[in-house]
Parts: structure tokens; C-alpha cells; sequence
């Protein structure tokens, strides 16, 4: 499959899943491994706006700088999915692919799309019955949005783009309630 190469000042969703939709994080300090390689990684190259880590997928939402290369933008996220591929595959004892296919992405051209788009990626743990309520669960960027505890998330800008916190949690319970009317009458 051919990609369009990722530009520099633009926003990305970035996922992936595990091969053969198999876990990628096994343990809670896998988890916060995978964290620590994407600010490593990406935090001094992009925005990062929004991420969710599942059993088997994760998401990441950012926007690469203006004046970051593309060749480095590549590079950086190589560096990221394999430095933790390798790792898994070394603590567990594995071989092979731990990722299903190279990293998916897709440009977002528009703020109310990006903003569907965090929505959505902080309503997947529940959508996928990995928990009973998406703001608990606590591999999310959502509970981050809520707190005044520093952050690496560039959260003025998000909170802006809804207008303020209160907006950003309505937007995620209708968003909820929307798919939980859907769901019951189908």
C-alpha cells in the first residue's frame, strides 16, 4: 500500500494495531514505555493533541512543526515504533512484527474534523469494551484535559478549539450519547 508521505505543519491521525490483532501493550508499564518513547520521539518535533493506548491498537493525534523536515518527521517515528517493538519482542521473548503493517496515517484538514477526531479517540476504550466509562480509563489523554497538573499535551490549543473545558466535556458526553442512541436502535 502506497502512503502519502507525512508533511511538516499539518495534522495527523496516527494508529496502528497489533499483528494479527495482537496485544501490543501486555502490561501496565508498557503503557507508560510507549508514552515515554512518543514525547521522547515526537514531543520537540510536533504538538501532540491527543493519544489512546488499547490492548491491541492506539491512537495518536499531533501536528508536525513548520520547520521540521519530512526526512525527520519519518525518522522520528520510525525510531518510536521500532525502539518499542524491540523492546516487547526482547521482554517477552517474541519474534516477528509486533505491528500489523507500518503505521497508518491520515491528514486532517479541517478543526471541526480534528475535533471529531479527539472526541473519537477518547471515546474508543469504551467503544471497544475496554471499560465501562471512557473518562476513567487511564490510558487516554482525556483525563489530562481536565487537570491542572503540567502536561506535555498542548491543551490551550485544544480546550481553545472547543472554547473551554466545559465545552469539552459536553462534546464528549453528546458525542456518547449520539452513539449510544445509535447502538439501540439498531
Amino acid at each position: 500500500m502506497q502512503y502519502e508521505p507525512i508533511r511538516a505543519d499539518h495534522y495527523y491521525h496516527i494508529y496502528n494495531q497489533g499483528n494479527n490483532r495482537e496485544n501490543i501493550f501486555v502490561e501496565d508499564r508498557n503503557y507508560a514505555y510507549f508514552l515515554r518513547l512518543m514525547y521522547k520521539y515526537l514531543h520537540a518535533i510536533s504538538d501532540i493533541y491527543a493519544y489512546c493506548l488499547l490492548k491491541n491498537h492506539f491512537h495518536i493525534v499531533l501536528k508536525f512543526n513548520e520547520n521540521v523536515a519530512d526526512k525527520v518527521i519519518s525518522q522520528k517515528l520510525s525510531n518510536l515504533f521500532n525502539s518499542y517493538a524491540k523492546a516487547i519482542n526482547k521482554a517477552y521473548h517474541r519474534t516477528g512484527s509486533l505491528f500489523r503493517d507500518r503505521f497508518r496515517r491520515k491528514r486532517i484538514e479541517d478543526e471541526n474534523y480534528l475535533k471529531n477526531l479527539i472526541v473519537y479517540v477518547h471515546l474508543n476504550p469504551e467503544h471497544h469494551g475496554f471499560t465501562h466509562d471512557f473518562r476513567r480509563y487511564k490510558y487516554s489523554s482525556y483525563s489530562s484535559y481536565l487537570s491542572d497538573l503540567p502536561s506535555k499535551l498542548d491543551r490551550e490549543f485544544i480546550l481553545g478549539l472547543f472554547e473551554d473545558r466545559s465545552n469539552f466535556v459536553h462534546a464528549h458526553l453528546n458525542k456518547k450519547m449520539d452513539l449510544e442512541k445509535s447502538l439501540t436502535l439498531e
